[in-house]
């Protein structure tokens, strides 16, 4: 039985040193709120205002390091509620995904593109995918024993040297299965 830690991705953005220093001012740097599970990505204590045609969120966190494209990660949920267009991609994938304004303290920027809807997946080394018979690119299923007990299809395998074993979902997802705390799934092929 293949069982892989699942944990819940809240709403939240990576951005580019251009738009940081648009944000926070020239040379600013991310400080350090807590380490996340993958290895070198953590939270920051920096938030900024994600602002969509009817709604905003107000103190959305930024995740570091900062990446070569600005990214906004939210729930369908989340954006209806703020009137964007959120597909559901992987990260990284947004070529002609939504667009919203995002206010920092020292300045504000519209991203043309670059909001989604995270897609759920799995990160594994190579030694994971190896023992659970999967590689990188792989779509699987995985089944989740709770309250209310669900099945995820297309949950996309990520492989990595750089990656800890850790299936990502979001906060929709997690309702949908009425979990919280340290839960487990077991991958279903």
């Amino acid at each position: 039985m293949s069982k892989v830690l699942v944990e819940t991705s809240a709403r939240h953005l990576h951005v580019t040193r251009e738009v940081l220093d648009i944000l926070f001012g020239e040379g600013y740097e991310l400080t350090v709120k807590k380490e996340l599970s993958q290895p070198g990505q953590y939270l920051s204590n920096e938030k900024v205002r994600v602002v969509g045609k009817k709604s905003e969120f107000p103190g959305v966190s930024i995740l570091g390091p900062i990446r070569k494209a600005t990214q906004v990660e939210i729930t369908l949920t989340d954006a209806r509620a703020i009137g964007v267009t959120a597909p559901v991609r992987e990260s990284g994938d947004i070529a002609g995904s939504g667009s919203c304004e995002l206010i920092g303290p020292k300045g504000s920027v519209t991203i043309e593109e670059g909001v989604i809807c995270a897609k759920r997946h799995i990160h594994l080394r190579p030694c994971d995918a190896e023992e659970f018979g999967v590689k990188n690119g792989d779509t699987v299923s995985v089944k989740i024993d709770s309250s209310r007990p669900v099945i995820y299809d297309d949950v996309v395998i990520r492989v990595s040297e750089s990656f800890m074993p850790a299936m990502h979902i979001d906060v929709d997802e997690c309702n949908a299965a009425g979990i919280s705390g340290e839960i487990y799934g077991e991958i279903i092929k």
